[in-house]
């Protein structure tokens, strides 16, 4: 008899994996999928979600790759690990500011960011991203509609007033319901923040034109209505958060960023090499599903069966999880995807193994699988936590070298190891209790447990008359 708590998981299965196979089906099927009658992807919304496209790496997109390294002077005494938290985001802004959404920069030993960018050409990506990022403090024109550079006169010289003439020790705090920075000018930018400020207070308040604001890169990220005269010390007021405010005093800190990128490495790969790639490892990835599917049915007959229609869930589950988190797919990810294929049925292995003991045994199915299951358990529970953990291993130090196949195949596999675990655990097992109860529960050659449950007896009854 089936209880209710495995009638409600088996719905929720069912709803899980007709959503995953909506979220992940392709836009253009009839590419990947054999035959042309598949329908089409394309527009396809559940209320105010819309689908979107798997997020892929460059090895199947297209694209740059790069490496910069810090190229700071001889006479530089700053903080180069901050400098480069701050090259990390201005990069990522102007790449975004480009109009590439998926691109990924990352912080790697030895001073070094390595940058990805689909759908860019290298002359393109070096161009981008080799500029060094200028902080400018900026006014409204009183004159016009525009802003303009926040300039003042020292000893007779124009100076416009920047992130070269801040300390760098801003930091945040919180007024009231909002944050701010705090900083300090240094040299020459007392005496400039000091006269622009006091023009500024010439307005009335609530006039634009008693604004400062600031820029990165020609970029505004920052405004505020000027409330006393500014000279060595002043707040940046107005940032909707504590996380907003520390972003702002970090870019404060490294100033024009004085620590030059220099490339030390690039690399093309073209658009058509990575449309190939990823037809053939999706053809690879059906024909891999296909024959295992084929093997569970052929030796272990309806568990094999169940087993094959987990599978499936398993692997809508897991395409779903790499298209909403987002993770990037390069071809190792890939490759790391259909290795958790084969451990995902090798947990069921372990566990049908064990319930064909029990059968053999007498057991009634329902018992059978409860023993199968919490027997198979540690097995699976301890070949799975060792690849996490070589999961772990792999992925810290791909981030620490910038190798980002090596990340890729970590994340993925890790991923996939998840959610085998759930669907040997609890889906396949509610597949068979499913069928508890059911004529075919009673009919041993399904289960593969029938032949050796007689030639065990034959054998129990040689081995008594042997004893006589």
């Amino acid at each position: 008899m089936r209880s209710t708590t495995t009638v409600l998981i088996f719905l929720g299965v069912l709803f899980l994996t007709g959503f995953a196979l909506i979220a992940v089906w392709p836009s253009d099927p009839n590419r990947y999928l054999p035959g042309d009658f598949w329908p089409e992807g394309r527009g396809i919304k559940i209320g105010s979600w819309e689908r979107e496209t798997m997020r892929l790496g460059l090895d199947l997109r297209g694209g740059s790759y790069l490496v910069l390294q810090a190229d700071p002077p001889a006479d530089y005494q700053g903080d180069l690990g901050q400098a480069l938290d701050v090259a990390k985001e201005v990069v990522e802004r102007r790449v975004n500011a480009f109009g590439v959404s998926e691109a990924e920069i990352t912080k790697t030993s030895g001073n070094r960011l390595t940058v990805e960018v689909p759908g860019m050409d290298i002359n393109e990506a070096t161009d981008l991203i080799g500029k060094t990022a200028r902080l400018e403090f900026r006014v409204p024109n009183p004159e016009g509609t525009d802003v303009i550079p926040a300039t003042g006169v020292v000893d007779g010289q124009t100076y416009t007033m920047s992130g070269q003439y801040l300390k760098n020790n801003t930091f945040p705090s919180q007024q009231g319901t909002t944050y701010a920075v705090n900083f300090e000018t240094t040299g020459i930018g007392s005496k400039l923040m000091e006269q622009i400020t006091g023009n500024a207070l010439r307005f009335p308040e609530g006039d634009t034109r008693r604004f400062l604001l600031i820029y990165l890169d020609d970029e505004l990220i920052s405004q505020a209505q000027v409330q006393s005269v500014i000279s060595d010390k002043g707040q940046i007021t107005g940032q909707d958060s504590f996380t907003a405010a520390k972003t702002l005093s970090k870019q404060l800190n490294a100033g024009a960023l004085p620590v030059p990128l220099k490339t030390i490495q690039s690399s093309e790969v073209s658009a058509t090499l990575g449309e190939d790639s990823v037809l053939d490892s999706v053809h690879a990835g059906i024909v891999g599903l296909i024959a295992v599917a084929l093997f569970m049915i052929l030796y272990y007959r309806l568990p094999g069966a169940l087993a094959a229609a987990a599978l499936v869930v398993y692997t809508s589950l897991t395409l779903t999880v790499f298209k909403l988190w987002p993770v990037t797919l390069t071809l190792s990810g890939i490759a790391a995807f259909v290795l958790s294929v084969g451990m995902a049925v090798d947990a069921n292995i372990l566990i049908f193994e064990r319930m064909k003991e029990e059968l053999r045994r007498g057991r009634t199915l329902n018992s059978a699988i409860d023993l199968g299951f919490r027997r198979a358990w540690t097995s699976i529970r301890d070949s799975n936590i060792s690849t996490l953990i070589t999961c772990l291993i792999l992925y810290y130090f791909g981030n620490q070298f910038g190798a980002s196949l090596v990340k890729g195949f970590a994340l993925t596999l890790a991923i996939g190891v998840l959610i085998s675990m759930f669907s040997a655990i609890t889906v396949t097992r509610t597949f068979l209790k499913m069928i508890v109860g059911t004529p075919v529960a009673r009919n041993h050659w399904l289960f593969n447990a029938e032949e050796r449950k007689r030639g065990r007896a034959a054998a129990s009854r040689a081995e008594a008359a042997g004893g006589k």
